[in-house]
């Protein structure tokens, strides 16, 4: 018997023979080892469909003509791109082997940055994230090993951390290699539009909720380890799925289980929202065979979609970074437990229907690709962060860290919202995140507070990093009628960016506190301001900003004094910018200001160095002229950027 290292291993029999009973369902392997092609002799059929690089080299490296020579009692045919091979099935097999060998290729391509370095801010994210991509080559490692275990396609990812560029190999026919980059193709897509490239042990681990809060979720920790407790027996999980006490939610659960404590995948979203912590369910009135419809995806492929009335929906769980995935042992595992399914593939996850013909209802789980869940930095609200992982029976955890100033959002927190119906949202809200918030809203939530502009902090590296405003966000709208009514309706915006810059929130978060302590309530009368600018001063700015040594108009002094100057007029820090000399395009910052007291002066003076006593900060007014008022703040931290708007006018 040849070793499972040796390649090929011909053929490997058998498979699920089973016994099943109320309490036991065992898969029996009924044959190991090698069986050679010569002993088959049945007749035999395969068709294999070929694209036309390789019908190309079938015929013009004469494959096609010897594979006829040498497997002479095979009828070899080929017609419209599919190669058909009929015969004794050993020599069928051996033909289909020499044939499939023959036409293996190797394609080599690069991790590139495709935007145009004039498109700055793109350009520098891309860059930055396929920089990191080239120091993590692992992050393919589950990829690599699915296309060799699967399809025999040899993938080798070279970095080349000098140039920031990772030099892709693939060894496997044209058609196969195609697939394999257009996966490629999907995670650059991801990574576009990702701030910052996630570490593959980014997050926070799991932990116990504080012992005031646990004592009153006991139950939590008990859903929890149904899912996570790699312990759990077969005869507790069958009893999740047969009996008069089942559940969609049980079924889902056993399901669950499988993939964390069986295959090492972590849970996320709305299943650990609605039913691990809120234990909250509902079903539409109709029938379950109406539950599930299909919608087209991009590609045209249609993949099942459920009754938004559904609560919990689905499962979501990122496939593990340090093991292959075998989704046909998944599948088995499901098969076992007498789980009825189906398999969808995109290039980033499989999409599996479970259930679709039981009584129970039907759910869709999502088991997404490790590398491209790397690329999923952000999330749309706090009760939607929360992950379950193997053997953490009573512990919950964070995909993303969100439990540090300005944010400081623990776990406790989230758990409380979630029992209570609450959400607070963590970013701009374009018309997908508001789509998602209606949907939250409909079924009974309510949404906490203004947004938070969570943005993952820049690698270690880099100081500051800019990430783009979606332009269907109330708040880019209203900042470009601002800028058309105050300064000119032939204003065009550009871009609008967020700023992600730690040093500086760290030092204006101090500030705050420290202005808010000598005002009356702790009120620290934060204002958001305009402040144009021009030259070094705009990287000087979003790097350090607004540094004490350089304030004032050109470096001097302005109008009150030594100071940093904002407007809540747009046309007023308009004056302060200048069109760069190669595009035209001039820089505006949109700024959180602590103004706490302010004195309010008419007159001008050149000559102050401070707010003056008792007070922070001065609000300049002119006479006749209600429009033009300026603020000046004096201290280091007062001022944050936290937009930069790109314009030309």
């Amino acid at each position: 018997i040849r070793a499972i290292t040796s390649s090929p291993v011909s053929l490997v029999i058998a498979r699920d023979i089973r016994f099943s009973s109320s309490i036991r369902a065992t898969a029996v392997l009924s044959f190991v080892g090698e069986i050679k092609s010569q002993w088959i002799a049945y007749r035999f059929k395969r068709q294999i469909k070929l694209n036309a690089a390789e019908e190309a080299k079938l015929n013009s490296d004469n494959i096609l003509a010897n594979a006829k020579k040498a497997f002479s009692n095979v009828q070899i045919q080929l017609n419209n791109h599919i190669l058909s091979l009929e015969g004794p099935a050993g020599s069928v097999l051996d033909a289909e082997l020499d044939i499939l060998q023959q036409l293996v290729v190797e394609m080599k391509f690069k991790l590139v940055n495709d935007y145009s370095p004039t498109a700055k801010t793109d350009y520098e994210r891309m860059r930055r994230n396929l920089e990191d991509v080239s120091k993590m080559p692992s992050i393919f490692n589950p990829m690599k090993w699915r296309w060799e275990a699967e399809h025999q396609v040899k993938m080798t990812v070279n970095n080349n951390t000098t140039n920031n560029e990772c030099e892709i190999t693939i060894e496997g026919r044209d058609s196969q290699n195609q697939l394999v980059l257009n996966e490629f193709g999907s995670f650059l897509g991801w990574l576009r539009n990702c701030a910052v490239v996630r570490h593959p042990h980014a997050g926070v681990l799991p932990r116990i909720l504080k012992p005031a809060m646990r004592k009153t979720c006991l139950d939590i920790e008990e859903r929890i380890s149904r899912v996570a407790d790699s312990k759990r027996t077969s005869i507790d999980l069958w009893k999740s799925l047969k009996g008069s006490k089942v559940t969609r939610e049980t079924r889902m659960e056993a399901v669950a289980w499988i993939a964390v404590s069986k295959f090492d995948c972590r849970l996320e979203g709305g299943f650990v929202r609605d039913w691990i912590v809120g234990n909250y369910s509902a079903r539409p009135t109709e029938d379950p065979s109406t539950w599930l419809f299909y919608t087209p995806n991009a590609a045209g492929l249609s993949l099942p979609s459920l009754n938004k009335d559904l609560i919990p929906s689905d499962l979501d769980c990122h496939l593990p970074s340090h093991k292959y995935f075998d989704i046909d042992k998944f599948l088995d595992n499901l098969h076992k437990y007498q789980i009825e399914y189906k398999v969808f593939r995109e290039d980033w996850r499989y999409i599996i229907l479970l259930d679709e013909n039981t009584k129970t209802g039907p759910f869709t789980m999502d088991l997404i690709e490790p590398h491209v869940a790397l690329t999923h930095d952000r999330i749309d609200f706090d009760v939607s962060n929360l992950s379950v992982e193997k053997d953490y029976t009573k512990e919950i955890g964070m995909r993303v860290d969100i439990t540090y100033k300005p944010y400081s959002i623990e776990l406790e927190t989230i758990v409380d919202n979630i029992k209570n119906k609450r959400f607070q949202v963590l970013r701009p809200i374009d018309k997908y995140v508001q789509a998602r918030i209606d949907k939250m809203q409909n079924r009974g939530w309510t949404q906490l507070g203004q947004p938070m502009h969570v943005i993952p902090n820049p690698p270690p590296k880099y100081q500051v990093i800019l990430v783009p405003l979606p332009e269907s966000t109330e708040l880019y709208k209203t900042l470009v009628q601002q800028m058309k009514t105050y300064i000119s309706n032939q204003v065009e915006v550009l871009s609008i960016d967020q700023i992600k810059n730690p040093l500086l929130e760290e030092a204006y978060i101090a500030m705050k506190q420290l202005i808010a302590k000598q005002c009356k309530g702790h009120n620290p009368n934060e204002r958001e301001l305009f402040h144009g600018t021009k030259g070094d001063a705009i990287d000087g700015i979003l790097n350090d900003g607004f540094d004490d040594r350089y304030w004032g108009t050109n470096f001097g002094k302005g109008k009150w004094g030594h100071g940093a100057y904002f407007a809540d007029n747009p046309s007023v820090s308009h004056r302060y910018t200048e069109a760069n000399s190669i595009d035209q395009t001039r820089i505006m910052y949109y700024n959180k200001v602590v103004l706490g007291n302010e004195s309010i002066l008419n007159e001008l003076n050149s000559e102050l160095m401070s707010a003056p006593k008792g007070f922070h900060s001065i609000h300049g007014q002119f006479a006749g002229k209600p429009n033009d008022d300026e603020y000046i703040v004096y201290r280091y931290g007062q001022g944050l950027p936290y937009l930069r708007i790109t314009y030309k006018a």
